[in-house]
């Protein structure tokens, strides 16, 4: 066969120009970092590495929430801080407001300092995050938690029981905020008769009912309570009826009712004069036998905190209060206070178990992080390795190429003679 000198030329520039296209394959894998530079190439291995990098893609999303996530849940943890460290300095001041030795002066100074430490749980409690919003607002997070009314001179809870929610993992959705309604209007106010002052008939003149022990009486008061709507509207009052003893030197005897009836087992006992204590109750009776007193147990209530140191301030600052009258308004505000500082360490409690699952759910998307890279590029990522060894290889080729070129073109026959 006859080799024409064109028909060299073309081969020798043919095998230049495919060396030159493999050079230029191999640096674009190692550059791209690609082991395929068309889907053509393996349709398969590229396919589920797009699925792969579609969970890489929708973790990052995760990683982004949980950042955002974690950032609301540390703002709120350090603000509910805050506010239970000033319900405690306000329960240590209203303890030292029972003083007896103190004057109105005094007394006045402590509710100064109430005052202020007031104004910062309102502030505290209508906190706005870094875009504005009021975190304990539920869903009307454009509306300032608290408010104060002027008419009815009580703080205000103005926005609804929502809570945020973030998904940081697949079905994992964990909520970013806490409503004011849970936090601070869940708060059980102190348990008490409906007015300690009774209702008093026959020969008895006066009577007061006070708590004396408030363990005992909540206790009594949990088991006894009737809400029922359809019960008698004297369901939840309790009677002390006094009637004269056997023989004139015996002492006059009482013995307590509900609702007009008898205890079971029943509740009696002399009245030497003075207080008669039942269920943590501490209740004095003036006048003669036959008598009666009448007392009824306190609906239930929830307060805030806000409202308890409102009562507790205008209580200290209100100079005409008996001592009595005032140790009542204490009692309220210490039992209400330690309330509302217990809600507040339960909601804490809250934040610390969705924290801890922020960390785990954190953890595993890491791991499947690491996985799904590991799976991507072991489908289509490049073995530099292997790369840089394949585009050395055709470097080689292509220089022989280029070598063998130079010596062809230069053949003659001249060579040979």
């Amino acid at each position: 066969m006859r080799l024409s000198n064109n028909l060299i030329y073309q081969g020798s520039i043919n095998s230049i120009l495919d060396g030159q296209v493999d050079v230029a394959d191999a640096q674009e894998r190692i550059t791209s970092g690609q082991q395929y530079l068309s889907i053509s190439e393996a349709p398969s291995e590229i396919a589920q590495a797009m699925l792969y990098n579609d969970k890489i893609e929708t973790n990052e999303q995760y990683t982004k929430n949980i950042n955002l996530l974690s950032g609301r849940l540390e703002t709120e943890e350090s603000i509910l801080q805050g506010i239970n460290t000033t319900i405690q300095e306000a329960q240590v001041l209203a303890l030292q407001a029972g003083n007896g030795a103190y004057t109105q002066d005094d007394i006045d100074s402590i509710a100064d300092e109430l005052s202020e430490l007031q104004k910062s749980l309102f502030s505290l409690m209508n906190t706005q995050s870094e875009d504005g919003k009021y975190i304990f607002s539920g869903y009307q997070d454009t509306t300032q938690t608290y408010s104060y009314n002027s008419l009815t001179q009580e703080y205000d809870y103005q926005g609804d029981q929502g809570q945020h929610s973030i998904i940081i993992a697949q079905g994992v959705e964990i909520d970013s905020s806490d409503n004011g309604f849970d936090v601070f209007e869940k708060v059980d106010a102190r348990l008490n008769v409906s007015n300690n002052n009774a209702a008093v008939s026959g020969s008895t003149t006066s009577a007061t009912v006070y708590v004396d022990e408030q363990g005992t009486f909540d206790s009594f008061h949990e088991e006894n309570y009737n809400n029922d709507p359809s019960a008698s509207a004297t369901a939840n009052t309790y009677s002390i009826v006094m009637t004269a003893g056997a023989t004139a030197d015996d002492l006059p005897q009482y013995e307590v009712l509900r609702d007009g009836v008898s205890l079971s087992p029943a509740v009696s006992g002399e009245f030497d004069g003075e207080n008669i204590e039942y269920a943590g109750l501490s209740i004095t009776v003036e006048g003669d036998v036959p008598g009666q007193l009448d007392f009824e147990l306190a609906q239930p209530t929830k307060e805030n905190v806000l409202n308890t140191m409102q009562s507790l301030i205008s209580g200290l600052y209100d100079g005409s209060l008996t001592d009595v009258e005032r140790q009542e308004v204490l009692s309220d505000a210490i039992v209400q206070l330690q309330s509302a500082s217990e809600q507040v360490v339960f909601t804490q409690a809250s934040l610390g178990g969705r924290m801890n699952v922020v960390d785990r759910i954190e953890d595993t998307n890491l791991a499947l992080d690491i996985n799904n890279q590991a799976n991507k590029a072991s489908l289509v990522e490049v073995d530099m390795a292997e790369a840089i060894s394949e585009l050395t290889k055709q470097e080689t080729a292509l220089q022989a190429a280029q070598a063998t070129f130079g010596r062809l073109s230069s053949l003659s026959l001249f060579d040979y003679l």
